[in-house]
């Protein structure tokens, strides 16, 4: 089975970009700043919030989009070490939405120490209820994956139809179907893992 996610383009790029920005700290560092971006613009357009992007949602531009994340920066700072928890993550973004009022959504993490089946599952059921997935990837020993390295980037669909399960992952306003057992087989000790975004009412 296979299944997308609608998503929003911003001037052709299929969600934002960190390259766009002139600031050389969100320009290096300031993937989970997009990705938190790119997660409030999907609740507004998809989701039924409100208020999360300021910024007109009907013609999404690369100008507005850096406004944009230069108003997360503060909530997820780019730092020598990088955002490279989850809980980082969970409270950055937490209270960006706090502050901007919405209480319909919340985050559970997923360490990337649970078995790649748990992961896997996690992805689609996520999806499956019109959510992305926000992914951290720190060290990775397939060269394969050296633009993920280190990175916070969101999971948008899942292909389970062959005998490999794949996964969307949309980063640097482009996308690309990855084997997710190659993917969260990190052969490092310290990782990453997921945020599950779910509706309070889920609970």
């Amino acid at each position: 089975m296979q299944k997308e996610l609608d998503y929003f383009t911003i001037e052709h790029s299929y969600g934002g970009n960190q390259d766009w920005f002139w600031d050389p700290m969100m320009k290096i560092g300031g993937c989970a700043a997009v990705t938190a971006c790119d997660s409030s613009i999907y609740f507004d357009c998809y989701k039924g919030t409100s208020g999360l992007y300021p910024y007109e949602k009907t013609a999404l531009t690369k100008k507005d989009y850096v406004k944009f994340g230069m108003k997360m920066k503060p909530y997820l700072k780019p730092r020598h070490t990088g955002i490279d928890s989850l809980e980082i993550y969970m409270d950055g973004f937490g209270k960006y939405l706090a502050d901007n009022g919405c209480d319909t959504v919340h985050m559970e993490p997923l360490p990337g120490t649970e078995d790649v089946e748990k992961a896997k599952a996690a992805v689609i059921a996520s999806v499956d209820r019109g959510f992305p997935v926000p992914c951290l990837i720190l060290k990775h020993e397939n060269p394969l994956f050296a633009d993920y390295v280190w990175h916070w980037f969101l999971l948008t669909g899942y292909d389970t139809a062959g005998d490999i399960a794949m996964v969307k992952a949309v980063t640097y306003g482009g996308s690309k179907w990855l084997d997710m057992d190659d993917l969260w087989n990190t052969g490092h000790e310290k990782k990453g893992g997921l945020i599950l975004y779910k509706e309070k009412k889920e609970e």
